[in-house]
């Protein structure tokens, strides 16, 4: 007796949206707008219960936080993308060969690529879930998305709610409960996007191969500050240590290290001491994010204590206890004279503790950078216009913000993405559109194909076409 076997929760959901996508491949302008509205509404009507979910994944997460680098990106993207859309479903006119293809024309369509799926990290749950989502309805596809093991109060909330809001065929969230990610990303999904370590990247990028699986791969790495000699020091200090310390530095795009002209160094750690007392008076203050969990908390302890063990000087920048195991949450730190072998230069740091290196010439900072692998982010700060375009030049990263550091994620119109070990390819912006689209090449031949002149058996006036053509 054959015996057939049930599918899981996660293939029968591919294959209900599968057979929803090939029943209404491509959905038009008004649906697409509606199903993004939906989306906008969604986060509008239940703002304050995403943020207590957050909160409670945490342990204590700024509420303004949320709403700032969460809430705020997803409602306004979603203002964006409706405004722009039209544009970017609009075939594009590409140019034809008028002596091989006379009367011809050729078109570029974006079509919808059918299932996408998302895989979202603990960081920024809400944002690099919803985020997407915006890009991935407005090319016209349906979503599966696996939230993070360290998300589950949100996971449980998305997944009940929902529902109210996008039938399954169109969009379902799923928690992570043991072996969930790798099953997910071994699924035939039309693209898999990826945010998350470079380690896990590797493996779900090696799982996605086995479907021929397109990947979009949002990594991390240790993404640099440069603060040139010409730039005031207070204003880079405010700038780096705003960024640094937002989300206790758990950003995959915030500033992992800072490089200073020698002789500066002194004065920067005083001015970043002067800052962190006054947005944060103490370590229990209600707008400082904790540590996501305890394995995180030790690792940045340890990171710290082995750098200090190797000679370095680790400055807490608060008054009062450094550490709260209770509540994980870790003062801002400044470290100088880390070896460059030590873990905090190692390993990207994602936490409130800021390496500082100092330099004599420019090129070598930008020789020890481009020794390793290429960075997410790249931050100089310069008012020398030929300065900043030489770093931008010689140093590769995923993107650049110039005189600040994390806002070119911001910037609705622009791309998002790494390179090298930091990720590949983009979303956000047009870019982001047309990844989850299928740009299509259409050529339309004439009613009258010139071609014909050279169909076999070929004879003299063939020859003459071709030469004709290849003079």
């Amino acid at each position: 007796m054959n015996q057939t076997l049930t599918p899981s929760p996660l293939e029968a959901a591919l294959a209900l949206q599968r057979q929803a996508y090939l029943a209404h491949p491509v959905p038009a302008l008004a649906e697409r707008k509606a199903d993004l509205r939906t989306l906008q509404r969604f986060v509008r009507e239940h703002k304050e219960a995403l943020c207590d979910a957050i909160n409670a994944d945490y342990g204590h997460r700024s509420r303004v936080e949320t709403l700032l680098a969460e809430v705020f990106p997803v409602v306004d993207g979603i203002d964006h993308v409706i405004k722009q859309l039209p544009g970017w479903m609009k075939p594009q006119r590409r140019a034809v060969d008028w002596r091989n293809f006379l009367g011809a024309s050729n078109r570029v369509m974006a079509q919808p690529l059918g299932v996408v799926g998302v895989i979202v990290p603990w960081n920024f749950p809400l944002n690099l879930s919803l985020v997407p989502l915006s890009y991935i309805f407005a090319a016209g596809n349906r979503a599966m998305v696996k939230m993070s093991e360290n998300s589950r109060h949100l996971a449980a909330y998305l997944m009940a709610h929902i529902p109210t809001y996008f039938p399954p065929e169109k969009l379902q969230f799923f928690d992570e409960t043991g072996g969930v990610g790798i099953a997910f990303s071994q699924l035939k999904f039309d693209h898999l996007l990826f945010t998350g370590s470079s380690q896990t990247g590797r493996a779900v990028m090696a799982a996605a191969a086995q479907n021929l699986c397109p990947v979009t791969l949002e990594l991390g790495g240790k993404a640099p500050a440069i603060v040139c000699d010409d730039f005031p020091l207070q204003t880079a200090v405010e700038r780096i240590m705003f960024v640094k310390l937002l989300n206790a530095g758990q950003i995959c795009t915030t500033v992992d290290h800072a490089w200073l002209p020698t002789g500066k160094v002194d004065e920067f750690v005083r001015l970043a001491r002067s800052f962190a007392r006054q947005r944060y008076p103490q370590l229990d203050s209600p707008d400082y994010t904790a540590i996501i969990d305890q394995r995180a908390f030790e690792r940045l302890r340890h990171a710290l204590q082995d750098a200090q063990d190797r000679g370095a000087k680790v400055l807490p920048l608060l008054d009062g206890p450094a550490f709260d195991a209770a509540t994980r949450k870790i003062a801002p730190h400044i470290v100088l004279d880390a070896p460059l072998d030590c873990l905090l230069m190692q390993r990207e740091i994602f936490g409130p503790i800021l390496p500082l290196c100092s330099y004599t010439a420019l090129d070598q900072v930008i020789d020890t950078i481009n020794a390793g692998p290429r960075p997410l982010a790249l931050y100089p700060f310069s008012f020398d216009a030929a300065q900043v375009q030489s770093i931008i030049e010689r140093v590769m990263s995923g993107g650049v913000s110039v005189n600040d550091a994390l806002f070119h994620v911001g910037q609705h119109d622009l791309p998002f993405g790494g390179v090298g070990d930091s990720g590949m390819g983009h979303y956000h912006g047009h870019e982001g559109f047309e990844t989850f689209s299928k740009m299509r090449p259409v050529f339309y031949q004439a009613r009258f194909s010139t071609l014909k002149f050279l169909w076999p058996p070929y004879g003299k006036l063939a020859e003459r076409v071709l030469a004709f053509l290849i003079r």
